[in-house]
């Protein structure tokens, strides 16, 4: 799906592009990039960056490369690399052998600065960190010039090339453009450009680099080194915008056009990689693809299809001012697209056996039932059915209250595919709960139709004692108790401590015994749910994926 598919309005950045087709700007061409720093796991915001950049590229006929930011080896890791790739080829789209690295360019790079060095456009300076921080000044007040900012370009250029030799320790020496430190834009006030970092080796280069460049300064540059003409950025670097200019003007070399739009922020979700971090390190959750993680390999686990991904980030819009979508509207895409596509089976979750009294002792029926009502080619499965079962424990009560429709004594209700079945005692055990029915059945309403014509108010779910599976299923909720966790003190103080209950004791219909890791199933009046890597040959693992109730449809009826 591309930006081309929607049935929305056209955002602005479509318009900007057409119109610089329209202008000649850059010859007609379209070349964006998306460029991922390789330390951390892709998350849901990313999708939507990756949907606006490769989408972009392929409505107007374009290319869209692949550059990974590596420019600080300290957080990166090819193991983010490799799962960044991943993540990409599983959302849909591809970079063909358009697959580059910052790193490819550090020579170049580094050639622009000594340019900018000779032109007296940037110098070494030896204030500390702190120091740095201190003599930037405020929004409201002008910073102050450091000492070092008029050393001659001679001077600069020794320096310079003794950082990168690695003669001087980490934090000795930066690299600064030397700009204005009384613009009112605080990313012009003399911004670094390279910082000496020793260790740990890069993820590519090894050793042979004592100094990185920094983001701002690598950005534009790469771009113009391959060609790009659309540098879509989120909006928190509309800032840099004239900082991205003013290197490329200065160093006199091709100039993209940078367009910022709003990030992808969601409810009851944090996207920050430092608080996603933080979760995973705390042990809030069990790893970068725990199943409530809003990774992309967490919604994989969970069972988000690139699909319903897609669907979501299109539908959520892009915008040049921050917002923050519902994740309700998340799980809708995801039921529209499992709703058309996902087998139904029967799951109980919570068993309560069933005896059915006058059933005859060792027989086996095979019940038709629909593979997906939605979907006719998908046809139907047998299902076996004998005189123990099971069905949820939330399907009977002792004591009915109104408008519960469901088993009780003396009531009689349909089960899915099969017969109507009267409950006519129960055993309890020693605390006094429920833990068996003893059950009738009227072999007359075979298929779940009586012949006299009466009614039941309720179908149930079962699963044949003799012949189910056993299985575990976890079922999630929101990780966080508050849908703005960004906005508490501290964020870990609402992490839901109920979010994941995990059930041990589920049967399931024989005809999942071949299911494979990674398949959806919609469990009837349960849910959607997905098999996870956790499974064994001896036993099932299931994670909910999302529930049967769909408080988005509704919103979206009223509105």
């Amino acid at each position: 799906m591309t930006p081309e598919d929607s049935t929305t309005p056209s955002n602005f950045i479509r318009e900007a592009i057409t119109e610089d087709n329209r202008t000649g700007r850059f010859g007609g061409r379209v070349h964006t990039r998306w460029p991922p720093e390789p330390n951390g796991y892709l998350h849901i915001g990313h999708a939507k960056a990756m949907w606006i950049d490769f989408g972009m590229a392929l409505e107007f006929g374009g290319k869209c490369n692949l550059r990974f930011d590596d420019t600080n080896p300290v957080k990166e890791d090819v193991e983010y690399v490799e799962s960044i790739k991943e993540d990409i080829h599983w959302l849909g789209f591809d970079w063909e052998d358009r697959e580059f690295y910052a790193s490819d360019y550090f020579d170049q790079l580094y050639e622009f600065a000594v340019k900018l060095i000779k032109k007296g456009k940037a110098y070494v300076d030896d204030l500390s960190a702190e120091e740095i921080r201190q003599y930037r000044g405020t929004l409201t007040a002008s910073g102050k010039e450091s000492p070092y900012r008029n050393r001659s370009v001679e001077e600069n250029l020794a320096l310079f090339e003794q950082m990168k030799a690695g003669e001087f320790p980490n934090g000795a020496r930066v690299l600064r453009a030397k700009i204005d430190m009384a613009s009112g834009n605080m990313n012009m006030r003399d911004p670094v450009m390279y910082r000496i970092l020793h260790e740990p080796p890069h993820h590519r280069t090894g050793d042979k680099w004592y100094i990185y460049p920094m983001y701002d300064f690598a950005h534009g540059q790469c771009d113009s080194i391959e060609g790009i003409t659309h540098s879509l950025c989120s909006l928190e670097y509309e800032d840099h915008r004239p900082l991205y200019d003013w290197f490329l003007d200065e160093l006199e070399i091709y100039h993209p056009r940078q367009i910022e739009f709003a990030r992808l922020n969601l409810t009851y979700t944090v996207m920050s990689k430092r608080k996603l971090l933080r979760l995973v390190k705390e042990g809030h959750v069990r790893g970068w693809d725990d199943p409530r993680m809003p990774t992309l390999a967490g919604l994989r686990r969970r069972g988000y299809t690139p699909e319903s991904i897609q669907s979501f980030v299109e539908r959520a819009g892009v915008a040049k001012v921050a917002s923050i979508a519902d994740i309700q509207l998340l799980e809708h895409c995801l039921r529209e697209e499992l709703n058309k596509r996902a087998p139904r089976v029967m799951a109980v979750l919570r068993p309560l056996r069933m005896v059915i009294d006058n059933y005859p002792e060792g027989q086996v029926e095979e019940m038709d039932a629909v593979n997906n009502p939605e979907d006719p080619s998908a046809g139907t499965r047998k299902v076996p059915f004998s005189k123990v079962l099971y069905i949820e424990q939330e399907d009977f009560r002792e004591d009915p209250p109104k408008q519960f429709f469901r088993l009780a004594p003396g009531r009689e209700v349909r089960l899915r595919y099969a017969y109507f079945v009267k409950c006519v005692s129960v055993v309890k055990n020693e605390r006094g709960e429920v833990v068996e029915l003893h059950c009738t059945y009227d072999p007359a309403t075979r298929g779940g139709d009586a012949p006299d014509g009466r009614k039941v108010k309720a179908t149930l779910h079962w699963v044949s004692a003799a012949h189910a599976l056993e299985a575990e299923a976890r079922l999630y909720d929101y990780l966080f108790t508050r849908p703005d966790p960004d906005e508490a003190e501290d964020f870990t103080s609402v992490v839901n401590s109920n979010s994941l209950e995990v059930r041990t004791d589920c049967k399931l219909e024989p005809s999942l015994a071949s299911a494979k890791v990674g398949d959806r199933f919609q469990f009837e009046r349960q849910g959607y749910f997905c098999v996870d890597p956790d499974s064994t040959n001896g036993k099932l693992v299931f994670n909910r994926s999302v529930g049967l109730k769909d408080t988005w449809a509704k919103i979206e009826k009223k509105g």
